[in-house]
């Protein structure tokens, strides 16, 4: 996917209505008062170690180039870290979603507060492999 695509796709979640359950359309999940996509993940088996290397630094490109976007449109955004809901989380505290999916797949976050919703884009390169996610909210929900 391309940025341009990836814009596209933050625009079409930041216009849609929150629904009251959760729910998941492909690669969306939803729930009261968000919707989160992932945009890019290891996902495959690869036999090719020096392929998938090279897509986790698409993905690292992609990830950059968005952020970059983004900023351009909106402003500077927030840098946040999720340290401290991934460790009320391991403490047995209840974090609200999407709060709680996104500490425990993402150390840090790119955060914008644009029309009265939050949008975060993260990116977790695995530290014990080449493997990758890049994903966004959109929500209501204030960060914890």
């Amino acid at each position: 996917m391309t940025t341009a695509l990836y814009l596209q796709h933050i625009d079409r979640l930041r216009t849609r209505e929150f629904p009251a359950e959760r729910s998941r359309s492909g690669a969306d999940v939803s729930g009261p008062g968000y919707h989160s996509a992932c945009l890019s993940a290891d996902e495959e088996e690869w036999e090719d170690l020096t392929e998938r290397l090279e897509k986790r630094a698409q993905c690292v490109a992609d990830h950059d180039a968005l952020v970059a976007e983004l900023t351009r449109r909106w402003e500077e955004p927030q840098w946040i870290s999720l340290w401290s809901a991934q460790a009320r989380l391991v403490a047995g505290e209840a974090i609200p979603e999407p709060w709680a999916e996104f500490a425990v797949g993402f150390d840090f976050l790119n955060l914008w507060r644009i029309d009265g919703r939050w949008v975060a884009v993260g990116l977790d390169l695995e530290a014990e492999g080449p493997g990758w996610d890049l994903s966004v909210t959109v929500t209501e929900v204030d960060p914890p």
